[in-house]
């Protein structure tokens, strides 16, 4: 098993979103905003090759924006950036035989479509790839809350359901996936988002998601301006991190701009951090 941190685009949101009622004071410690109050986050992806399988976790944001929602939404690339790092490791979209997809909010599924043209239709670039997403979380994206429904992609769950190759999980295992995968559920961002656990030779790695987007939000009390509920997201990613330190696993981060990946630590006092980082894109 050999484990990639891939770019799929990376965005500038505001600050103050990103850290929910955490003063700016407090947040900029950890990263600074530009003049317009925005912060730099990355949409990492987790490609998992075995020896007979491809397995990408997350697409990123991808580049099927058109230019001013591209703007708007602060996204920096143009082009598809998930595709050129899978060409750099010598693989095409069509060599990704699994996609597992924690949410389908724009900035995690987004690089499931082409890039942006004008005139066409964005398409579904994984052509041979199953996509696996939890039942709760596809509810939630084919009938959205009036709080989150600009997040979601309005014509993706069809081109999904048309593909004939979605799996939609209810329980903590999928066939296709096998044994040396389970889930992690979490509703406090999002109802049913689906946290993938990886064994690796190093311990279990966990893909944190929205849930735990970057190393900053490790800290229990921080959380979201765009997450559901958050004192039950607390309560969630309280559970996971201690179950993770007593374990010595590890915390995958999707949204942090410099650390892809740490282990979970918990000092005597009960307080979380994250050691052995991984810097990456």
């Amino acid at each position: 098993m050999k484990l990639h941190a891939l770019l799929g685009n990376s965005q500038k949101l505001d600050g103050g979103a990103m850290f929910g009622n955490a003063p700016k004071a407090l947040w900029e410690r950890w990263l600074p905003s530009d003049d317009q109050n925005r912060i730099d986050l990355n949409c990492r992806c987790l490609l998992v090759q075995e020896p007979d399988r491809n397995i990408l976790f997350e697409t990123g944001v991808g580049a099927f924006f058109p230019p001013d929602l591209r703007e708007r939404f602060g996204v920096q690339e143009a082009q598809h950036c998930l595709l050129d790092a899978l060409a750099d490791l010598g693989l095409g979209a069509d060599d990704i035989d699994i996609v597992v997809l924690s949410h389908l909010h724009f900035d995690h599924a987004g690089g499931l479509l082409s890039a942006w043209q004008e005139g066409k239709t964005p398409q579904l670039v994984f052509k041979n790839a199953w996509f696996i997403v939890g039942e709760q979380a596809w509810q939630r994206a084919i009938q959205p809350h009036p709080r989150d429904k600009a997040s979601f992609i309005p014509e993706l769950p069809a081109l999904l359901e048309a593909s004939g190759r979605l799996e939609r999980i209810n329980g903590t295992r999928s066939k296709r996936l096998g044994d040396a995968y389970r889930f992690h559920y979490s509703d406090g961002h999002t109802p049913g988002m689906l946290l993938t656990e990886i064994q690796t030779d190093d311990g279990p790695l966990v893909f944190a998601a929205d849930l735990i987007p970057g190393k900053a939000w490790v800290h229990l009390p921080i959380t979201m301006g765009y997450d559901r509920f958050p004192e039950a997201l607390i309560d969630e990613k309280r559970r996971l991190l201690s179950d993770l330190a007593r374990r010595n696993g590890r915390l995958f981060f999707t949204h942090d701009p410099n650390i892809a990946a740490g282990r979970v630590v918990k000092d005597e006092k009960g307080k979380f951090s994250v050691a052995d980082e991984t810097v990456a894109v």
